[in-house]
């Protein structure tokens, strides 16, 4: 009688059944995975600390060039500059201007008189009156005509052959005589504003303007004499403006005309020459300002 096998060799005795799927009964659920974090918070994590310093470090040092910060730089506004008026320098002197004659012989007739010779400019009230030397030098007679017409005879009282001033006192004065504001030191610098007043050619009074163009120059005149430390100025001057004075644009007197470069004997070529008023004042004696 033959034996039953327990184990079968063959492959679908190896088949196990699968049991079978209720499709009525309920799935059961997968498991919900957490979320993945974030590379960057694991770093942040690692290095907080560091993180936190730095950013500490960070706005203190912005704090500290916030504070020490230079201040930006403001547009330069050019300055304003009031050119003076020759107008308003003049009148402030109008009154001190006068027109100085001579003659040869103190008993020429007045007629000979009326050829001018030159300016001067009043400097105390009593008649003192600045002028240049040469333009009163070997007279036998000066005479004065001031700003309201009154004429009088002058003399020369003291005379600074070495920077040609000389100071005259007139004899007859106006009542109401104004002497002209005069500055201490002239104190000037190259390029200001200057006016001259005289009477070029016996014409007058004559307003000119112009600037300074130098100062401490030297000058040698006709007659051989050196002159120094005078200033230099562009107003035209020309002959009969010796001894006027010459003007800054507060409207006082800085200096004394006295000459002009003439190279080629035709007038004025650009450059006339004053004696500052410190020096035109210590020739009066004493300063009358």
């Amino acid at each position: 009688m033959r034996r039953v096998s327990l184990y079968s060799n063959s492959p679908r005795s190896r088949t196990v059944a699968s049991p079978a799927v209720d499709p009525t009964a309920e799935r059961p659920e997968k498991p919900v995975e957490a979320p993945r974090r974030p590379k960057w918070r694991d770093l942040y994590t690692s290095y907080e600390r560091h993180l936190l310093f730095g950013a500490l470090v960070l706005l203190a040092l912005i704090s500290l060039s916030s504070h020490f910060r230079t201040p930006e730089a403001k547009a330069i506004s050019k300055p304003t500059i009031d050119a003076p008026s020759p107008a308003k320098v003049y009148a402030s002197v109008q009154a001190a201007i006068v027109l100085v004659r001579t003659a040869a012989d103190a008993l020429e007739h007045d007629e000979y008189l009326q050829r001018a010779s030159g300016s001067g400019v009043v400097i105390v009230n009593r008649g003192t009156i600045l002028t240049s030397l040469h333009v009163v030098a070997g007279a036998g007679r000066i005479r004065v005509t001031f700003a309201d017409g009154l004429q009088s005879d002058a003399k020369i009282v003291s005379r600074h052959p070495e920077n040609d001033l000389a100071v005259l006192q007139a004899e007859t004065v106006p009542d109401d005589l104004a002497a002209a504001p005069m500055r201490p030191k002239a104190d000037l610098k190259p390029g200001d504003a200057v006016v001259a007043v005289g009477f070029p050619f016996g014409i007058g009074p004559s307003v000119t303007a112009g600037v300074v163009s130098g100062l401490k120059r030297q000058f040698r005149t006709t007659q051989g004499d050196n002159l120094s430390n005078l200033i230099q100025f562009d107003a035209a001057v020309n002959p009969g403006s010796s001894g006027g004075p010459l003007l800054n644009a507060a409207g006082e007197v800085v200096g004394i005309v006295t000459a002009m470069l003439d190279p080629g004997g035709g007038g004025f070529a650009g450059i006339g020459f004053a004696v500052p008023i410190e020096t035109a004042a210590g020739a009066a004696g004493t300063a009358p300002f």
